[in-house]
């Protein structure tokens, strides 16, 4: 991981060393950078041994996070036993406010499922519920799909043709959160603002791969294949 809050020599010898090898550029304003190579406690927590119940048909298990040889996150879905189903979820283990998040991610095709990179808080962090998603649905990888919750207030869904399979390549993935608006971006093109009743608490950021139930009208119905896969490059966050 790479913290930087100014450069001085360690800091130029930093960022040339990640242009070098084709990482994004960290700026003196860069909370932090993560090429997601291994698991980094400092920052990371494995989500492990519980369910969120309702429309998620799965449980989270440490052991379904893993880092491939070529150095990306790796999130498995997977059946230990008939009809029961194992997920995967990664969190930060600070909270962030505004700010840019950025993901260089290729998510799980099958329909069913969804592979997601967010930022939460809620209840159990003695908070209101405040989120702002990218989600892609696994039954339609040409499209991803942005959201955010205010308080619990949802319905803010928005559905965008990418011209292309997400599920086939690493493609970035971004949203700028600001007090009066949100902007979602695909490799670096804007493709959605939001202005009306934006989340204004800090939350920790998220990635998960899950299977759905009773939600066959938005994810499409699981039909049980496993193990499937979604891959996570790196992850950035620019404070304002």
């Amino acid at each position: 991981m790479i913290r930087l809050k100014k450069f001085g020599v360690a800091g130029l010898i930093l960022l040339l060393a990640g242009l070098l090898a084709g990482t994004p550029p960290v700026s003196a304003a860069t909370v932090f950078y993560e090429p997601l190579t291994y698991f980094n406690s400092a920052t990371w927590q494995k989500a492990d041994g519980y369910s969120n119940g309702s429309m998620f048909n799965c449980t989270w298990r440490a052991n379904n996070i893993s880092f491939t040889s070529s150095g990306q996150l790796r999130l498995a879905l997977t059946s230990p036993s008939n009809n029961k189903f194992d997920g995967a979820e990664m969190r930060s283990v600070n909270k962030y406010g505004y700010g840019k998040y950025e993901v260089s991610m290729m998510p799980a095709k099958n329909s069913g499922i969804v592979s997601s990179f967010f930022t939460y808080t809620g209840p159990s962090d003695g908070t209101p519920w405040d989120e702002i998603d990218i989600e892609f649905l696994g039954k339609d990888t040409t499209t991803v799909q942005f959201n955010y919750y205010t308080n619990g207030v949802g319905n803010h869904e928005k559905i965008v043709n990418l011209g292309f399979d997400a599920s086939q390549g690493y493609h970035t993935y971004a949203f700028d959160w600001q007090q009066g608006y949100i902007k979602w971006y695909v490799d670096g093109a804007l493709k959605y603002t939001a202005t009306s009743n934006i989340p204004s608490h800090p939350g920790k950021l998220m990635m998960n791969l899950w299977n759905g139930t009773g939600v066959d009208s938005w994810l499409g119905s699981y039909n049980g294949v496993n193990p499937l896969y979604a891959y996570y490059d790196w992850v950035k966050y620019t404070s304002n």
